[in-house]
């Protein structure tokens, strides 16, 4: 949800368009203002804006379609910029080519009218592709395919002093960086990967705007598959699920493993008669659907062979998520939810860290859905007053250590933003962090873009 108070709207001949506007935020609810926003029309009108704010020395927040849930797109201050206008969308065997103001369901809907499909789907497909890239989104079909970063190969981007680049897959920055450990999950979002003899687009993918501003980007598509079967598949308990998840993750051809505890059937309000903590497993799997369904409830299962019967079960998964913001907004605070991932084969591990946590520590309601397939659970907590949501904050930043610990990430899929940029320290060694800082000064020496996402304030 993005909340503008419009104070005056202006064009100016051979100038982007500007707005000033007091109030926004992203679909988090993290509060943010601007002094402007500018709304360019392409790459020169963007560069003008840059190369001013570069030198007025004026912070610059690059915005998409503020479907983000850590407050990177807003603005904390400074100038805004909207990339709405950056509108370009070519499909063409084996790519597509689109403005970074391209929603992503735009993209899946022309790949699929030529018969290719475009792999990475986060759940929420009103967002940009300019926003997937700054945060290197992912969904539940990186369980086979990965996040974003595995399909993008070029990208153009617009620097701080109004620079305009065009980098392709495999070509060298041509600077010296370490290489940073990573978690041993096979989903994150969480900082820049640096690796010595990386190329530029892996840098700039999921640096969430803070070392250049997207307008473009060349994505892989890929043939689409010919037949796939999906379901909801319903267990008495949570442990009968897990089972299930652990005996089907090898499975040949499975793209989709998403879990829906018994809260989150709740707040769907789905009950399953005589099973008060039923819990349910979406599944997709390119191909016939030949699962071992021991402990599964099937004759209350939903399956499906059809695009409509998919659609369905998506919309049904999405309705999830909308349900916990709709719930989280009635509260008046802002998003409280984890985007933690731990190794696969710590699934279940950390699922009992997370019950028996939150059951002892946390004190108000919560719900615990999302890609169990890569141990990517996200938890959502509901705080009635100020109280429980500083104690709520406090209990999921603990959980983030004890994550690290078992060899996770404290961001798989939705970057950290504003919101949780203080988890970096959890997630990294202070000379990592400095490794990092030291390449957002190479591209931005004067701090202007982005500022406040991933890095604290020192």
């Amino acid at each position: 949800m993005t909340r503008l108070s419009l104070v005056h709207f202006t064009t100016l001949a051979k100038r982007p368009v500007r707005l000033k506007i007091v109030d926004i935020s992203d679909a988090s609810s993290y509060p943010g203002h601007a002094d402007q926003v500018f709304s360019p029309r392409g790459e020169e009108e963007l560069a003008e804006v840059l190369a001013r704010a570069s030198k007025e020395n004026i912070p610059v927040t690059p915005m998409g379609a503020m479907t983000g849930l850590a407050g990177g797109a807003s603005p904390q201050g400074g100038w805004g910029v909207s990339m709405t206008n950056f509108r370009k969308l070519e499909i063409a065997p084996g790519k597509a080519i689109a403005g970074s103001g391209i929603l992503l369901r735009e993209v899946q809907a022309a790949a699929a009218a030529s018969g290719q499909y475009y792999a990475p789907d986060p759940t929420e497909n009103t967002s940009s592709i300019g926003g997937n890239i700054a945060a290197n989104a992912s969904g539940s079909h990186s369980f086979r395919y990965g996040a974003t970063r595995a399909h993008v190969l070029a990208l153009r981007v617009v620097l701080i002093e109004g620079s305009i680049r065009e980098y392709r897959r495999g070509q060298p920055v041509d600077f010296q960086v370490p290489r940073i450990p990573l978690p041993r999950t096979s989903k994150h979002s969480a900082g820049y990967r640096l690796a010595p003899g990386m190329d530029y687009v892996d840098l700039f993918i999921g640096s969430e705007g803070t070392l250049g501003v997207v307008t473009q980007a060349e994505l892989q598509l890929l043939p689409a598959p010919k037949e796939i079967m999906g379901g909801v598949v319903f267990f008495p308990s949570e442990e009968a699920a897990i089972d299930a998840v652990e005996r089907w993750r090898p499975v040949p051809g499975l793209r989709m493993l998403e879990y829906l505890d018994h809260g989150s059937l709740e707040i769907m309000e789905v009950q399953i008669k005589d099973a008060p903590e039923a819990a349910a497993v979406m599944v997709e799997q390119e191909g016939e659907i030949d699962l071992d369904m021991t402990g599964a409830m099937e004759d209350v299962s939903w399956f499906g062979t059809s695009a409509a019967d998919r659609e369905r079960f998506r919309r049904f998964r999405h309705g999830l998520a909308e349900g916990v913001q709709a719930r989280i907004h009635r509260g008046g605070h802002v998003k409280l939810g984890t985007d933690y991932a731990a190794p696969r084969d710590k699934c279940r591990e950390v699922i009992k860290l997370y019950r028996g946590t939150l059951d002892r520590d946390l004190g108000t309601p919560y719900v615990m859905y999302g890609h169990i397939g890569d141990a990517h659970l996200h938890i959502n907590t509901f705080p009635a007053n100020q109280e429980e949501h500083a104690r709520a904050k406090a209990v999921l930043d603990a959980l983030a250590k004890d994550v690290v610990a078992l060899g996770g990430t404290v961001g798989a899929e939705h970057g950290l933003g504003k919101r949780k940029a203080h988890l970096l320290a959890i997630q990294y060694a202070p000379e990592h962090i400095e490794a990092m800082r030291a390449v957002k000064r190479r591209f931005d020496p004067q701090w202007l873009l982005g500022r406040g996402n991933l890095f604290e304030p020192r």
